[in-house]
Formats: structure tokens, C-alpha cells, sequence
């Protein structure tokens, strides 16, 4: 009803029959549309971080990929150029599987690991290389056990007839493994402790070598150049063609070996679960934002009572000081419309062609000329205006009920 006629074009700053230009309209419709464009846009935002690919390096501690100082990119480097393939692992299950290719096993500490896992480990037949894991270490050879010394790193020497530590000389560790029993080759003693106690230690069983270091700092990049560090972990890690580079990550924890580990839909789409959750926190920070905060009415009583008159009038001189003489027909002619489709029976939803053809059929007028007094041109003027309000209520007054 209060939409232009299809018939008339819009011109710019022009006002429409309910008190609305197309600047206006523009602005409301952005308000609207707002909400949605920010939600659209951290979702693209979202795919897109997604669908970046992976950084090169990574900063878990003692990764062969990290380039940090707690990592161990310098260490796998030198090996891989050495011919020794590196297979990078995080899982049990993983470590199980590149395992049975031969090799060496790196396990890098066991703080995530449980009995089930751990047991998986020992039962290992790989060459091992344990690195502050005493609780596998425990396991695999039940006579050694931490050390009691928690001294701060310091340098050490060697103190033992093992080829790897001879040649390494000395090196930059803290902690130590202890072997009551003797019948372990232990290395690299604390100053002042006992002889069964060392960083380092070397122990042949059922064919295979099994190697515990008491502390990463060896392997790291940040200390890999200090003492003879590079020495041990090339000769520690390098004895076979292939090496397993086990890194136990908190989402392995509490794997066990009789479980079925089947592909799951993470295991097929990796992006589902990042992108659920991304999903979920746009979904509650969407939610706060445009949550209605009601509180409790408060009746306010008016300052003052303002006549109904008295505000029209006082409208009318706003208008006329701003000489907007379009808002003001927009307004008087939006009236019109109003009480004339009323009058005829009109829904408030009726187009303006409705609207008008109703109004022809009522008062025997041109449509054009109908169409013309309600959706035509603003004024310019006073007089202008005046004409179109004597015009407007000449129209109502034809109307009536067929």
C-alpha cells in the first residue's frame, strides 16, 4: 500500500509515499544485514585458517620438525643427510607400525603414555633409544631406575668404555639413571655422585640394545652444538637406516592394544572436529551478542503531557524550517493512503496498483491522475504543498464504500 507504483521510477533523494528515500531504505537494510555479514564473516575467516597449509615447523618439544630451541630439526637433519630415513610419529599405533620395518625407536618421554601403551613399547624387539622416560625404561629392564640426583644441567664427562660416550667425550645433561644391579654400562656420572648413577646408559637384551638418556637437552637445537651433544645423539641414533621418531601426544593417551582402531571421520576428514568446534564458539559468542537482556519493567511516569495538536504543529514547523517539503507530502500522502484503502476495505498489505485501481473505480478518476496525486513527485514548495494537501483531501472525500 505504501510502496511506490511499479509504473514510477525512483529518483535519488526522492521521498516515497511512507516518509522513506532510498537512502534510508539502503541504510535500514544494512542494519539488517549486518548481523549476518559478521557471522558470514568469521566463518570465511575460519574456513580460510583451516584451509591454510600446515607450518613447516612445529613447536613440540624434541620434534625432528621443530626449529625452535627446545626442538630437534638439527639433529634429524644431519641424520637424514647421514642416509638414516626419519619416520615422525605421535601415536602408539603409529610407533607399532613403523616399527616393524626394523630400525631404531626414539621414544621421547612417557608422561603421556599409559600401562597398556607402555607395555606395547617394551614389547618392542627395535633397537631402543629412551629419552627421560623412566617409567618405559622401568619396564623394559626392571633393574634400572631414576636417579636421585636433581642437580640443574651441568657439563659431564663421560667416565665409561662405551664407544658412543668415548667418542662424545663430554655433554650438557641434568638427571641421571640409576642401575643398582651393574648390569648396565651407566655414563656421564653427576660430579660428586655414584658411580651406578648416569646420564647416560647402554644395556644389550634379547638382541637388542636398549639406550637411556636422562634429559633432551642433548638432542635439542638450542644445545646440540655444546660439548660433544651432536656426537652421542648421531652415534646413539644413527646405528640403523631407519629411525622411529616417537613423540606421545595428548591424544594418544589411553589407547590401548585391544582396542579396534578402525577409520574413524576424523581419520578421513581431519578438518571436521577444528571446524565443529570453530563452529560452536560462533555459535555462543552469536548468542551473546544478540541475546535479549530483559530486566524488570519500570513504570516511568511523563515529565510533561504533550497535546496531540500541539505535536502535529509542532512538526509541521519543523518541517516547514527545514523546508521538507517532500517529508511533509511523504507524511500527508502516507495518511491518505492509509484511511482511503481502510475506507475501501484494503488489506495494510495491499500494493500501491491495488490501492490505486480501488481508488479510480471509487471516485471515477483517472488511474494516472490517482496514481500521480499519491506517488507522483515531491513538492517543491509552500504552495506546492499546499496544492497537493487540498488535492489529498479532496481525494478522501470522493471515497467511499462500494
Amino acid at each position: 500500500m505504501t510502496a511506490p507504483a511499479a509504473s514510477v521510477a525512483l529518483r535519488p533523494g526522492e521521498v516515497l509515499g511512507d516518509g522513506t528515500t532510498g537512502r534510508t531504505r539502503a541504510a535500514g537494510g544494512w542494519r539488517r544485514a549486518r548481523p549476518w555479514l559478521v557471522v558470514a564473516a568469521v566463518l570465511a575467516i575460519g574456513v580460510l585458517v583451516l584451509l591454510l597449509p600446515a607450518p613447516r615447523t612445529s613447536t613440540t618439544p624434541g620434534a625432528p620438525d621443530n626449529a625452535g630451541a627446545s626442538g630437534s630439526r638439527a639433529i634429524a637433519r644431519v641424520l637424514e643427510r647421514q642416509g638414516v630415513e626419519i619416520s615422525y610419529v605421535r601415536t602408539t599405533a603409529a610407533a607399532e607400525a613403523a616399527a616393524a620395518r626394523g630400525g631404531t625407536v626414539l621414544l621421547l618421554g612417557d608422561v603421556w603414555l599409559v600401562p597398556e601403551q607402555v607395555d606395547r613399547v617394551a614389547a618392542l624387539e627395535n633397537d631402543l633409544v629412551l629419552v627421560d622416560a623412566g617409567w618405559v625404561l622401568s619396564s623394559v629392564a626392571p633393574g634400572l631406575t631414576a636417579g636421585t640426583d636433581a642437580a640443574p644441567r651441568r657439563v659431564r664427562a663421560a667416565a665409561c668404555d662405551d664407544p658412543d660416550a668415548r667418542a662424545a667425550g663430554t655433554i650438557t645433561a641434568s638427571g641421571s639413571v640409576a642401575d643398582p644391579s651393574g648390569t648396565a654400562t651407566v655414563c656421564f656420572p653427576p660430579a660428586g655422585g655414584p658411580a651406578t648413577e648416569g646420564a647416560y646408559v647402554v644395556l644389550e637384551q634379547d638382541g637388542r640394545r636398549v639406550t637411556a638418556l636422562s634429559d633432551l637437552t642433548p638432542l635439542t637445537n638450542d644445545a646440540v652444538l655444546d660439548e660433544g651433544n651432536a656426537a652421542l645423539a648421531l652415534r646413539a641414533l644413527g646405528r640403523h637406516e631407519h629411525l622411529v621418531w616417537y613423540v606421545p601426544s595428548l591424544d594418544d593417551a589411553g589407547t590401548s592394544a585391544g582396542e579396534d582402531e578402525g577409520t574413524s571421520l576424523t581419520d578421513l576428514v581431519p578438518w571436521v572436529r577444528p571446524v565443529g568446534l570453530w563452529l560452536l564458539l560462533v555459535l555462543v559468542v552469536l548468542v551473546v551478542w544478540r541475546a535479549r537482556r530483559l530486566g524488570p519493567v519500570v513504570a516511568e511516569p511523563l515529565p510533561v503531557v504533550v497535546r496531540s495538536a500541539e505535536t502535529t504543529r509542532g512538526r509541521g514547523r519543523l518541517y516547514r524550517r527545514g523546508r521538507a517539503h517532500g517529508h511533509a507530502a511523504a507524511a500527508l500522502r502516507a495518511g491518505t493512503a492509509t484511511r482511503t484503502a481502510q475506507r475501501l476495505g484494503l488489506p495494510r498489505s495491499a500494493p500501491a496498483p491495488a490501492l490505486v485501481d480501488a481508488l479510480a473505480r471509487a471516485t471515477g478518476r483517472d488511474a494516472r491522475a490517482v496514481e500521480q496525486l499519491l506517488y507522483g513527485p515531491p513538492p517543491t514548495d509552500d504552495a506546492g504543498l499546499l496544492r497537493l494537501a487540498d488535492d489529498l483531501h479532496h481525494l478522501e472525500s470522493e471515497v467511499h464504500r462500494p
